[in-house]
């Protein structure tokens, strides 16, 4: 499966390394973050409840977390390097 993590967190001070680590490791180790604050993971996962509960307890109340699975109808502006690696590495 393949899951976009976007998260925003709220408090200052807050400890991003947990939750990317979280993040990374919901993944099968195949991921890309080419925007701030969001990811593109390919997981073994089989829901985005299952993805999202592996970096909650990383997140304090106040913060926000959206975890949606991804088809590979996409369409953006990006590198041809960036768009290789997705298809080629998340997506194929």
């Amino acid at each position: 499966m393949v899951y976009i993590v976007t998260y925003d967190l709220n408090n200052p001070g807050q400890n991003y390394e947990n939750v990317i680590q979280a993040i990374k490791d919901a993944s099968t180790g195949v991921w890309c973050t080419f925007w701030k604050s969001s990811f593109l993971i390919k997981s073994n996962y089989q829901t985005a409840q299952e993805v999202f509960d592996r970096i909650k307890p990383h997140l304090d109340k106040n913060d926000r977390c959206l975890v949606i699975e991804c088809t590979s109808n996409m369409q953006g502006w990006l590198s041809n390097s960036e768009w290789d690696y997705i298809k080629d590495n998340i997506l194929g």
